[in-house]
Formats: C-alpha cells, sequence, structure tokens
C-alpha cells in the first residue's frame, strides 16, 4: 500500500486545528502536487522537500505523489508542513516504518541540506497536540517554547535524518523535560526611582490594584512615561493560565515568543505613527496587534494627541470586551485583548498649560482643538485621568528620594486589594458587570448626595457613573474597607475631570 497518513497542525488565530497530511504513490507521469487549499509557501515545499530528501540519503520515488492536506477547506500558510510531508513521503515509499508515525505529530520548516528550521505558532499546536495524547516533533530552536505545554511530550530534532533515524529506531531522542523556570534576566524598572509625584503615585497604585484605564496629563518631561513604565512593577504576578495564554499570543505573532518573556507582563508601547491594524491586528492572514501582545499587561500611548483620531476609535471596543475579532472573506478569527491601557498627552500644544509660572502662549480655541482631538466616547472609558506637573529642582536633585517604597512594597499592597477582589466577585473591579456593580457597589446617603452632585457637575454617562463606583470600590479596597465611605468616593471623583481636560 503506497499510502501514508502523518499528523500535524495548522495555525488559525490562536487555535491549533489538527491536519491530516496524506501522501499517496501512484503510477504515471513523475511529479508532486499538492491539494487541500494550501496558500504559496506551502505549495513551494515541494521543492524543498525533494532536495531535502536526497541531500539527506534518501531516494525521492520517481512517481506520481499526491499529498492531501485535510481538511479541504481549512486554508494552510507557511513551512510548517514541510517536515510531514517529506515523512509522509518516506512512509509511503517504504524508507520509514508507517506504523511509527502514528503517535506523533510534526511540525517544522525544511532547509535544502535537511536541517529544521523554527517556525512560528508552535505552541498552541503542541498544547493542542498534548490534549490528543500524542506526542509533538519540532525543531530544536522551537524546543525550549513548547515546553510550556506540561501536558505534551516534546522531542526536538535537528534534522530530517536525525529525526528518521529515531523514528526506525536505529538512534532513540530523549524527550525535553517539561518544566520551565521563571528568569528575570530583562531589567525590571522599580517606581523607587520616580521623584516626587505623590498623587499620580498614588493614582497608578489604584489603577494596579483594580485593573483600571489611565490617562497622564502634564508638561513633558514631568515624569509620565516614567511613570507609566513602571506600572507592571507593582501589578501582580501572572498565573501560569495568564503567562501561558500571553505566550502563544507572542508564539503566533511575528516578532515570536523568547523564553525572557516567561511570566513577565508584556508592556507595549507603539509609536503615534501606528496604523489601526497595527494596534487590533489584522492581515490577509490575520496574525494579533498591539492590544493583542499586551494582553494582561499594559499598552502605553504616548502622546495621545498624535495619534489619528481613527486609530484610537478602534480601541474603544476591545476596551470593553476584552477581545478583537477580526473578519476576512474566507475568515474569522478571534484575540484576546484584556490591556490595561495607559495614555499620556500634553495639556496644551505648547506643553506647559499646568505648569505654575503660566508660560503657556496658546488660546482657548487652540487648546480646546487640540483637546479634541480625543472623543467623548474614548475618555469615558478611561477610567482615571491625572494631572503630571513637573517636579520641583528641590525634589529632583536629591541623593535619596522623599518617598522610600519600592516596587515590591507597592505590589504587596496591589496583591491584597487584588485578593479581595477575586475572592469577591472572581475578577478584578473594572470587568465588573452591572448587576456585580448593585451587588458589591452599595452607596450610603452621603455617597449619594456626593454621587448626585458630581453626576450633575461632571456631566456624567452612564458608562462614566459606573466607572466611578468602580474606582471607588478599588480605593476601599486598597484601605481594606468592606463598605464604599465618602473619602473614598471623593478620591475616585476626582480622578474623572471630564470638564476641565476637554472643556478648558
Amino acid at each position: 500500500m503506497s499510502l501514508a497518513t502523518v499528523y500535524s497542525r495548522a495555525q488559525t488565530g490562536m487555535e491549533a486545528p489538527l491536519v491530516t497530511v496524506e501522501v499517496d504513490l501512484s503510477n504515471g507521469l513523475p511529479g508532486l502536487s499538492i491539494v487541500g487549499l494550501p496558500e504559496a509557501a506551502v505549495k513551494e515545499s515541494k521543492d524543498r522537500v525533494r532536495a531535502a530528501l536526497l541531500n539527506s540519503g534518501f531516494d525521492f520515488p520517481t512517481r506520481r505523489i499526491t499529498v492531501n492536506l485535510a481538511p479541504a477547506d481549512l486554508p494552510k500558510e507557511g513551512g510548517r508542513f514541510d517536515l510531514p510531508i517529506a515523512l509522509g513521503i518516506l512512509a509511503a515509499s517504504k524508507q520509514l516504518p508507517q506504523d511509527s508515525l502514528k503517535h506523533y505529530e510534526f511540525i517544522g520548516e525544511l532547509s535544502l541540506s535537511g536541517e529544521l528550521r523554527a517556525i512560528h505558532g508552535v505552541l498552541p499546536a503542541a498544547v493542542a497536540s498534548g490534549k490528543q495524547q500524542r506526542a509533538t516533533v519540532v525543531p530544536i530552536e522551537n524546543g525550549s517554547e513548547t515546553l510550556l505545554a506540561k501536558q505534551t511530550t516534546i522531542f526536538a530534532s535537528n534534522s530530517l535524518l536525525e529525526l528518521c533515524a529515531h523514528l526506525s529506531g536505529q538512534e532513540i531522542l530523549t524527550a525535553y523535560e517539561n518544566h520551565i523556570t521563571s528568569t528575570r534576566s530583562i531589567e525590571i524598572l522599580d517606581i523607587h526611582d520616580v521623584r516626587g509625584q505623590h498623587r499620580a503615585r498614588r493614582a497608578l497604585e489604584v489603577a494596579a490594584a483594580g485593573s483600571h484605564n489611565m490617562l497622564m496629563v502634564g508638561s513633558p518631561g514631568s515624569g509620565k512615561t516614567m511613570l507609566a513604565s513602571r506600572l507592571p512593577s507593582i501589578l501582580p504576578p501572572l498565573s501560569e493560565t495568564e503567562a501561558i495564554e500571553s505566550a502563544t499570543i507572542y508564539s503566533i505573532s511575528h516578532g515570536g515568543f523568547t523564553h525572557e518573556q516567561w511570566g513577565i507582563r508584556p508592556f507595549r508601547a507603539p509609536h503615534h505613527t501606528a496604523s489601526g491594524v497595527a494596534l487590533v491586528g489584522g492581515g490577509s492572514y490575520p496574525m494579533p496587534g498591539e492590544i493583542s501582545l499586551a494582553h494582561y499587561g499594559v499598552l502605553f500611548l504616548d502622546e495621545l494627541t498624535e495619534f489619528d483620531r481613527h486609530v484610537l476609535e478602534v480601541l474603544r471596543e476591545p476596551l470593553e470586551t476584552g477581545n478583537i475579532a477580526i473578519s476576512r472573506a474566507a475568515r474569522q478569527v478571534q484575540f484576546p485583548a484584556r490591556f490595561q491601557l495607559v495614555a499620556a498627552m500634553n495639556p496644551c500644544p505648547q506643553g506647559c498649560d499646568i505648569d505654575v509660572n503660566g508660560n503657556c502662549a496658546c488660546t482657548p480655541e487652540q487648546i480646546r482643538r487640540y483637546r479634541g482631538r480625543i472623543s467623548a466616547p474614548l475618555l469615558d472609558r478611561i477610567d482615571i485621568h491625572i494631572d503630571v506637573p513637573r517636579v520641583p529642582k528641590d525634589q529632583l536633585i536629591q541623593k535619596t528620594p522623599n518617598n522610600s517604597e519600592t516596587s515590591h512594597d507597592v505590589q504587596t499592597r496591589v496583591c491584597a486589594s487584588r485578593d479581595l477582589q477575586i475572592n469577591r466577585q472572581q475578577k478584578p473591579n473594572a470587568y465588573m458587570s452591572n448587576k456585580e456593580i448593585e451587588k458589591f457597589c452599595p452607596l450610603n446617603d452621603d455617597c449619594d448626595k456626593l454621587m448626585d452632585k458630581a453626576f450633575e457637575q461632571l456631566g456624567l454617562s452612564a458608562r462614566g457613573y459606573h466607572r466611578t463606583l468602580k474606582l471607588a470600590r478599588t480605593i476601599a479596597d486598597l484601605d481594606t474597607s468592606d463598605t464604599i465611605k465618602t473619602n473614598h468616593l471623593s478620591e475616585a471623583i476626582s480622578y474623572r475631570q471630564y470638564d476641565r481636560l476637554l472643556n478648558k
């Protein structure tokens, strides 16, 4: 029988659907055809496979070879099917025992010499393979990434020849050990480095505790970027499930996953020239964008008013839903996008409007147009608005910061607050539904009166009203208070100043 079956995995968004590679040898004019909706790179694999087999010392059958990638309606892309196609040809031509293939799934690109080259997106494939009780065979360069799939047996090989020796029982490969240790070779910035900015530091702690979005308005050089870059250091550590989901997104992206990223919350800071597709993802074969790469981490938009307004508007839906759906004519994929937005902007075109020395020469109309680049619906989805004035010289030049708290000190309080939230409603306060707000954010009479006054003076929307309550609940949790008190609500209201930011 000149028919062989090999298992592999495709990539569709975050999923890795099973692909059965069927290879048939029949009489007729010698040739190799690939069917099953292959794109250009897959069609070109026949030339790579032929050269790899010959250069590895195998015979290339001089028969009609048909390769079927099933299911036929699933688009196939990339060089990941080179290895399973080559093994299928060897098994169909009796150069490799067919029974040795049924317990494995194979992914990898072949060089002309027969060496295996790394590909993107092996992590979701390895996870899916483990659920089917099959081992995964990947190029050696992808070995450390697939270790994250702890329920899967991993084999990593340097070349086609080495792998065939293993499958034939001549030289057995040793399975990778399924364990991973967190490495902190990436520098973690500490909030201890920040001089002054007590109110901004407090707002950053509140934002971290409840996973609230935040907007900082301040003059150039006042420390907005410095503050934003310290936010990941005070956020709670990633759980293993969150870390794997974050790693999976990086695995399928163009940049790929590196071992040093494991367990560290992402911090993405795209330039203001980024397009909407760069932010939310897309392409003919959809890839994750910046909001998905920032999943469970921080998306920092510096110079917010310099972003194209239409680009900023694409953030509105994922800020609410925590995911992004990308639709194309032939497919639709979804990527998670549960990120924490931190934005920074100048108060006016010159950037000195809130300075105490009053150097601003901008007219009210210029300031209105400048701030009008941010739509009210987007601003309504940002929980915290905070002024970041310039730091006085005496605080800036002092050798020892006047606040000796480190990121670890702040993170301890944040984690304690987050634990209260998880035990109470199984999610951070920022993600509470309206019913959960009614249940967990009741107000006493004094708070009701204060909220009514704020609602009228600030012109809060229904969304703004609920977000203020969630913010007050976070401040109460930081204070380990079972109920929202007047001081908690007052602080929450002070972080939402729409009229001053938009209409000044």
